[in-house]
């Protein structure tokens, strides 16, 4: 990969950025999306953020490689620590759990007054996300499912709104789960992806079906039963 060409998932994130922001990219691992939204004229300047050293390196490297330092700063710190208050007005994180995006949210929750966008790819669990938003004052505004190499991503991006616009009071669990503009056009990604975690928990259950049977484990059993009946009822539409 080079600041050029993104892979297809990064470059998903990048077209959602609006022209002509303050960008921070939390966990940019070798900065290539700064670079590349810099370089094309889409963001007027980036943060680089990384927690490792290592990465954090490789993204100075990059950053001065591709002679974007008076753009660009790259800085060592955990998730929302690397930017100050009013810095920045776009947000991107991707490439890791829903849970941890949702976290470092969370706890940078007082350096997103100034954000007016938020740009989100996690690799798994983006129901975290969506609960985040729909809690913290953050309308999701569009939402993505593609397929890269054989693995399907999703990209949900947000702006400061009506947390409870996209969503419809009878099927908000569902939509939480699925995504309430990918329910809608249901494309080959979605439908793999469902599919495929569907497969998965009967598998979960077929085995928790030899188990002893506790509270706790009725409890989740419960749980995953009507995760599928959502999925299925969502993907025989």
């Amino acid at each position: 990969m080079n600041i050029e060409q993104l892979s297809k998932r990064l470059e998903t994130v990048v077209s959602y950025i609006p022209e002509g922001s303050r960008i921070a990219d939390i966990g940019s691992d070798h900065a290539y999306l700064p670079c590349f939204a810099v370089r094309k004229g889409i963001a007027e300047s980036a943060i680089a953020g990384e927690v490792v050293k290592g990465p954090y390196l490789s993204a100075e490297k990059q950053v001065k490689d591709a002679c974007l330092d008076d753009k660009i700063e790259v800085r060592l710190g955990n998730g929302l620590e690397v930017v100050a208050p009013g810095e920045v007005d776009c947000i991107t994180i991707a490439g890791m759990g829903g849970a941890l995006i949702a976290s470092i949210l969370e706890e940078g929750k007082e350096k997103l007054a100034s954000v007016k966008r938020l740009i989100l790819q996690p690799n798994v669990s983006a129901k975290s996300i969506r609960v985040w938003l729909l809690q913290n004052g953050w309308e999701l505004t569009a939402e993505e499912i593609i397929e890269e190499d054989g693995k399907v991503y999703e990209i949900l991006t947000a702006d400061k709104g009506e947390p409870e616009r996209p969503y419809s009071l009878d099927e908000r669990q569902k939509e939480l789960l699925l995504g309430p503009f990918l329910m809608q056009e249901r494309n080959d990604a979605f439908s793999k992806k469902w599919t495929q975690e569907s497969a998965q928990w009967k598998n979960i259950l077929a085995n928790m079906e030899k188990a002893e049977q506790t509270h706790a484990l009725n409890e989740r059993k419960a749980e995953l039963m009507h995760k599928i009946q959502m999925v299925e009822e969502a993907l025989s539409k």
